[in-house]
């Protein structure tokens, strides 16, 4: 059976550089054939990786492993742009969630839209219910992390991504890693310490996309609109939430976000580092 730590120890092992199927098999302590079979699983659910067989139909066939490249995702000029954007700017203000919404067609798609002046007013409850039907994987695009503490008098989101931690479902997160979003950091990293699993794992990046791709399957993105304080325009403060199964785009959104994770640093690296320029700042 694939589990999440398998699926974690053969990413990782094929990040470094491609490897036969052969090579897995020998790494996971497993048969050929169920590697190849773990290898398609993962390809297919997550596509982190990619594979290549040579010599194809002979008895020296040789299928390698590799791990997927962003290139090779876009079936349009508008997700290649979009891809360049996300991958390039750094502020959420630099960027429109709707400007993939609006590619999207009308059955695979929800929209809600909410007037409030805070986060924490907004239907907490929907996301609860998006977290809660997460099964395997959470993919998290960020800025600091402080969506992690919304909490109303029926919910509490840190609660149930504790609960996800605690079930052994891979949470993965993109954040700004710097001295105001350390304490976020550091408390999603307690849910490690806690259950004794490396179920948490988060790289440092400024990226201007805040989101979510539960299992591969749903995208749940969220913008935020300020009051501009002109006339007539935006007098109040919008909270605008996308919900999107389509799978081409869970794809590609899935695969963004895995080119940038690979190429991001580990957040530990960057609080070891914090650490010690607080300590000569305090």
């Amino acid at each position: 059976m694939l589990d999440i730590e398998t699926i974690r120890e053969i990413e990782s092992f094929v990040s470094i550089k491609p490897r036969s199927t052969q090579e897995i098999a020998k790494h996971v302590k497993k048969s050929w054939r169920t590697a190849d079979r773990y290898v398609q699983e993962i390809e297919q659910e997550y596509g982190t990786l990619a594979t290549r067989t040579f010599r194809e139909g002979t008895r020296g066939a040789l299928k390698i492993v590799y791990w997927a490249s962003i290139e090779k995702v876009h079936s349009s000029v508008f997700q290649e742009i979009l891809a360049q954007q996300i991958t390039y700017l750094k502020q959420k203000d630099n960027f429109s969630a709707f400007d993939i919404y609006q590619h999207i067609s009308p059955n695979n798609k929800k929209a809600t839209i909410e007037f409030v002046d805070s986060e924490n007013k907004t239907d907490l409850e929907g996301l609860a219910s998006y977290l809660i039907s997460t099964k395997k994987q959470l993919l998290v695009f960020s800025g600091n992390l402080s969506w992690i503490n919304l909490k109303s008098k029926k919910t509490d989101i840190f609660t149930l991504i504790e609960r996800l931690a605690k079930q052994n479902i891979s949470i993965k997160i993109l954040s700004r890693v710097d001295l105001t979003a350390m304490k976020n950091v550091e408390k999603m990293f307690a849910l490690n310490i806690r259950y004794g699993k490396e179920n948490v794992e988060i790289r440092h990046t400024e990226q201007p996309l805040r989101a979510l791709i539960s299992d591969g399957k749903l995208i749940r993105m969220k913008e935020i609109k300020e009051p501009t304080g002109k006339i007539n325009e935006l007098n109040k403060k919008i909270f605008i939430f996308y919900m999107i199964k389509d799978k081409n785009w869970v794809d590609w959104l899935s695969k963004i976000f895995w080119h940038i994770f690979s190429n991001s640093i580990d957040a530990q690296k960057r609080i070891d580092e914090l650490k010690k320029l607080r300590a000569q700042v305090f």
